[in-house]
């Protein structure tokens, strides 16, 4: 296997759906893996045409990806997991490094379904990573040392800023950024019709609201500050900004978001129980 901080030679994904595809394009664009190093398994050739594309070698064999890679990626849907671990667990070694991407699959079921002392770790990726402007989490199993969680992490960084946390805080990631997606483009949809409404044409507009998101996001990610002291330094007094931040507070945005988060990641507790 690798050592830290170095990308291992060969790449497997069991699972071959929109998440592997973006990971995978991440990996080689970033130049951590080369695209004849990467291997993907699926029953069908439907998803495996995105791998074959980017140039990786595909099979319809799970067990071949583990003979031929060490370092692992489970990219199945979290009701096939299972069986598809049973499949594999004859052919997993002590040199193996298996990675689970599967929502609500906890780490002490991975290590039940597969061989004792098995190196296992969970990543929560989300759906920027396909521009490589993810948000990522991940966390280690009870066999995972820090070696292994820095290699990952290494790789990993090529789709977004990826971050290790306990596992308490998947689910809490899925409400915030999983699903903070969709209530992020809500937000902007809402910000390009308000200037709709006042005479921009729609696609300007949405081009615009798009711009402004992305814009401050770095700003914060850049300055590290906190959003309350950027929001502050566009505040003038009497002017235009704290007009409109008095409608949205009338209009409850604050709270709404917050129950949003509150609401996703009690729903992703609920079927990590199921």
């Amino acid at each position: 296997m690798a050592a830290a901080g170095q990308a291992p030679r060969r790449v497997g994904f069991v699972g071959a759906g929109r998440m592997a595809g973006a990971i995978a394009q991440g990996l080689i664009r970033a130049g951590k893996v080369e695209a004849q190093h990467i291997l993907a398994s699926a029953p069908t050739d439907g998803n495996l045409c995105h791998f074959q594309a980017l140039g990786c070698r595909t099979t319809h064999s799970n067990q071949e990806v583990l003979q031929s890679c060490l370092l692992v990626i489970f990219a199945t849907k979290p009701h096939i997991l299972p069986a598809v671990l049973a499949e594999v667990a004859p052919v997993v070694t002590a040199e193996h490094i298996l990675v689970s991407v599967a929502a609500g699959v906890s780490l002490s079921t991975l290590e039940e379904l597969l061989p004792p002392h098995t190196r296992v770790l969970r990543v929560l990726p989300n759906l920027p990573c396909m521009v490589q402007e993810g948000a990522i989490v991940m966390t280690r199993g009870r066999h995972v040392g820090s070696s292994e969680t820095k290699l990952l992490q290494h790789l990993l960084e090529a789709c977004g800023q990826c971050e290790e946390v306990p596992e308490a805080y998947i689910d809490i990631h899925t409400g915030l950024s999983g699903s903070g997606v969709a209530f992020v483009c809500t937000f902007s949809e809402a910000l390009a019709e308000g200037a709709v409404k006042m005479g921009m044409p729609s696609g300007l507009a949405h081009r615009i609201a798009a711009q402004t998101l992305l814009g401050t996001a770095k700003m914060l990610l850049h300055e590290g500050r906190h959003p309350a002291q950027l929001r502050s330094d566009v505040c003038t007094p009497g002017g235009t900004t704290i007009y409109g931040l008095h409608a949205l507070e009338q209009g409850g945005l604050r709270a709404a978001t917050m129950s949003a988060v509150e609401a996703a990641t009690c729903r992703a507790m609920e079927l990590s129980r199921k």
